[in-house]
């Protein structure tokens, strides 16, 4: 079983519009609801690669309820998410269908208290011995420590379990110095975390910070992986026109299913590029676009070697 941790889940909420003009009424064309938040996410590409996956985090109020309604027909997923008093929060994603661009607005999440962050922490730890790796993702809602994924870091490696770090900001840093086995941060989360805007001597700043394996997403350029047998970078054969959005939760989804098959650093990166630019042909975060992975997986180009640093 793979764990994913969502601590700020949510109800992604997708309107397609024509064309999106400031200041204009708009008539929407499409409205699709998913559950969402990262790790969320990551869950649900996980279950459609085969895997069962466990989803733990918070849910609460009227979109917390049609979260974990809309879990609870995924197989291979178990819903583990724990009420909360506060409302889980909505993310919007308009469409717009000329230009093909996506415009996010991000509410802040519940605030948590402390008793419910301590049942948050029985539960996480009662979870870890039946997974074979851990995938901590996503921001922050109010009242959860900044330090919170430092310490889930260092619970998970008390117990021998690997585990993948996807946030950013001072949630990252700190997590960085735990010790995570991979930190999967895009380019500008690096450039934040590092102060270094070129990614080969920023992804090294990182692992000097803690980081066993970074792989930094560099948007239709691929990946960049330093890991401690070598260095690759992967790139997708042409950049994909769709929605980026879900794109990076797709790598972590495949930089997880390569960890627990065990396969060599070249083809968990291949196949999370090919993954992410699946996701970015469908519609929605959380989704992939099957056939469209299978005819890039054999097309994307993984450069490197073992030994190089």
């Amino acid at each position: 079983m793979i764990l994913t941790v969502t601590l700020n889940t949510a109800l992604d909420i997708t309107y397609r519009v024509r064309s999106l003009r400031p200041h204009a009424s708009h008539r929407v064309s499409e409205v699709i609801e998913r559950p969402g938040g990262k790790g969320v996410n990551v869950a649900r590409v996980l279950a459609a690669l085969g895997h069962e996956v466990t989803v733990t985090g918070f849910a609460g109020g009227g979109a917390g309820r049609e979260v974990r309604d809309r879990l609870a027909g995924i197989p291979l997923l178990t819903d583990a998410l724990l009420p909360v008093a506060g409302a889980t929060r909505r993310t919007i994603a308009v469409v717009d269908e000329l230009s093909g661009d996506t415009t996010q607005l991000n509410e802040p999440g519940p605030q948590i208290e402390p008793a419910a962050w301590g049942s948050f922490l029985d539960r996480y730890e009662e979870l870890l011995p039946g997974a074979s790796a851990v995938a901590l993702c996503g921001s922050l809602p109010p009242g959860v420590p900044v330090g919170a994924y430092g310490n889930l870091v260092r619970a998970a490696r008390a117990v021998g379990v690997p585990v993948l770090l996807d946030t950013s900001g001072e949630p990252l840093r700190r997590g960085v110095a735990a010790r995570p086995d991979i930190v999967k941060p895009n380019a500008d989360e690096l450039a934040e975390l590092t102060g270094s805007h070129e990614p080969l001597r920023a992804t090294q700043d990182a692992r000097r910070r803690g980081a066993h394996t970074v792989v930094a997403s560099l948007g239709a350029e691929g990946l960049l992986a330093l890991t401690p047998e070598g260095r690759w970078r992967a790139t997708p054969p042409a950049p994909v026109p769709g929605n980026p959005t879900g794109a990076g939760d797709s790598a972590v989804a495949a930089l997880l299913s390569g960890l627990v098959e065990h396969l060599p650093w070249p083809d968990r990166l291949a196949r999370a590029v090919a993954l992410s630019a699946a996701t970015v042909r469908a519609p929605v975060a959380g989704e992939f676009d099957r056939a469209a992975y299978e005819e890039l997986l054999g097309r994307v180009t993984v450069t490197g070697a073992v030994g190089v640093a």
